[in-house]
């Protein structure tokens, strides 16, 4: 018996069933997209060039096999196609004929310069959605610009905000702007999948990597628009309210605390022996506590430091305050919540055997999703897949001879 939730089998009661997508795009944001459909039945072709996709060699490996390509691309059939040259081009627009969505990551005018843009690809099939997913988007003085998350991260205005008050701006160690981007571009797909119910036609997506996490800035572009106010770097503090910061315990480990509903700081308050703070003016305000955070964070950082772990995490949840343990993957692969949500699961791979990475991200009662196969190897479906759209097995060895497949 296991400790994570096996991966499930397809099964007719997938939401996507029908649905069929190529994902042509890399590097982070279009691919996982592309997953996230795939997880819940869409199906998806993974085309990648004849060398390999750059993911397989990007990250952590065990025996040469790239581990972030087998979460990036589960549930995906596994194809190699040069889209650069006639022969490839002519073999894709035959794959779209029957496509629901492409997605790519191109820079602005590569497709259209192989005669693969929207309208010659909407001649082929005008209920086609073309997922656009760069850097910049598709037109403005920057679109051409090479674009990765990082730079969406320094762009959108979270790294101004992130990182402690005399320190610098700081990046994230992990793709935020591309998983954001992915979670956008999903829905956007959908919701022109939707649409063409409605139409009968097609259209294109057009995501720029630097917008998404813009949105998840909050009321910060009112705020300056309305006050000319620029929120400050505060580090882990808040400025809507207060106690909130991560403290250490008496056994080393460290805990967040929030603080964002009133009853919840007043709680914290009490728990922690400080019930006075409760009858001061400025503690009806969270705003007003985070200017007096000092204060409240040395009241709650000492209780704290007398405590162990398990100590103040009971302590909390007995009076129903908010707090959390700062994990790190180990912890979460070990958290008794985790495996009631089966957060994590566990497949079986062609390459590595048994293997555990993250489950679908949402459940849903009566469709839910799945992980079917971890990340294939190169080419592994190109015969079958290709063989479908009328490309005969001796066509294929002679393409693989030129380079094409």
């Amino acid at each position: 018996m296991t400790d994570t939730a096996p991966a499930q089998q397809a099964d007719s009661t997938a939401a996507l069933e029908g649905i069929k997508v190529l994902d042509i795009a890399t590097l982070f944001a279009g691919p996982l997209a592309a997953t996230l459909l795939a997880d819940f039945g869409a199906d998806v072709v993974k085309v990648e060039h004849p060398k390999g996709d750059p993911v397989r060699h990007h990250g952590a490996s065990k025996d040469g096999v790239g581990l972030w390509w087998k979460m990036l691309s589960r549930n995906k059939k596994a194809i190699t196609l040069y889209l650069g040259s006639p022969e490839g081009q002519d073999i894709f627009r035959r794959m779209v004929a029957d496509a629901d969505v492409v997605i790519e990551n191109f820079r602005p005018g590569t497709l259209e310069r192989w005669g693969l843009g929207y309208e010659a690809l909407a001649e082929i099939n005008p209920r086609l959605v073309l997922a656009r997913v760069t850097g910049f988007g598709q037109r403005g003085p920057y679109s051409k610009r090479p674009g990765f998350g990082t730079l969406a991260e320094a762009m959108s205005g979270f790294a101004a905000i992130t990182g402690q008050p005399d320190g610098p701006p700081t990046l994230p160690p992990f793709g935020l702007a591309d998983g954001v981007s992915a979670l956008t571009a999903a829905f956007g797909i959908m919701t022109a999948l939707h649409a063409r119910e409605r139409t009968g036609r097609g259209q294109v997506l057009d995501l720029a990597i630097i917008e998404p996490m813009i949105t998840l800035l909050g009321p910060q572009a009112i705020t300056y628009d309305q006050l000319g106010e620029l929120q400050p770097r505060t580090g882990n503090r808040s400025a809507n309210n207060a106690p909130r910061n991560t403290y250490r315990t008496k056994d080393g480990s460290w805990l967040a605390v929030s603080t964002s509903a009133q009853s919840i700081a007043e709680r914290v308050m009490r728990l922690v022996g400080r019930p006075e703070f409760i009858d001061e003016p400025w503690f009806a305000s969270g705003a007003e506590r985070a200017r007096h955070a000092d204060e409240l964070d040395e009241a709650v950082g000492s209780w704290i430091a007398e405590r162990t772990r398990a100590e103040v995490t009971a302590a909390f949840e007995e009076a129903q305050a908010a707090v959390a343990p700062i994990y790190d993957m180990s912890d979460i692969f070990e958290d008794p919540q985790y495996r009631a949500l089966e957060t994590i699961t566990e497949v079986e791979d062609e390459e590595l055997g048994r293997i555990r990475f993250q489950n679908v991200p949402f459940r849903l009662g009566d469709t839910p999703g799945s992980v079917r196969w971890s990340g294939r190897r190169k080419g592994r479906d190109t015969a079958e897949v290709l063989g479908a759209y009328g490309v005969a097995a001796e066509e294929i060895t002679a393409l693989a001879a030129r380079g094409v497949v």
